[in-house]
């Protein structure tokens, strides 16, 4: 089984391959699984466009820009704990983590976001000319 390599993790593709030699039960099968697609790709756009505020190019500047400050904290926090020279302290790790995983979680939102807008789940607006 393959898998798909993300900012953070890895997840294994799923998605259904048939094996059976029967072209017409192949085509019948890949038909079934457009449908599901397409079933799943109406149900994110309604949800989605709900959920989400109307989004414009400031939109992604202002999340791009709290993503590049949390990952400048993280990296700045290990900067300042080697400076001592010494072990770092479990609550000196544990500011860290947080750190890590406050720029992690933004930048996974980030591209969450450019996805959604890729797939066609939400529109942006063009910046006015």
């Amino acid at each position: 089984m393959s898998t798909i390599q993300t900012n953070s993790y890895r997840r294994p593709r799923d998605h259904f391959e048939p094996e059976d030699n029967d072209p017409q039960e192949q085509r019948r099968i890949r038909g079934l699984l457009e449908q599901i697609d397409y079933s799943a790709f109406v149900a994110n756009r309604e949800v989605v466009s709900q959920m989400l505020p109307p989004l414009d190019p400031a939109v992604f500047q202002r999340l791009a820009v709290l993503t590049a400050t949390s990952r400048a904290k993280w990296v700045a926090e290990a900067l300042r704990l080697s400076e001592s020279g010494a072990p770092a302290t479990p609550d000196q790790v544990a500011r860290l983590t947080s750190a890590r995983t406050a720029y992690e979680e933004l930048g996974e939102a980030y591209e969450g976001l450019r996805r959604m807008v890729e797939r066609g789940y939400v529109a942006i607006k063009s910046p006015p000319a």
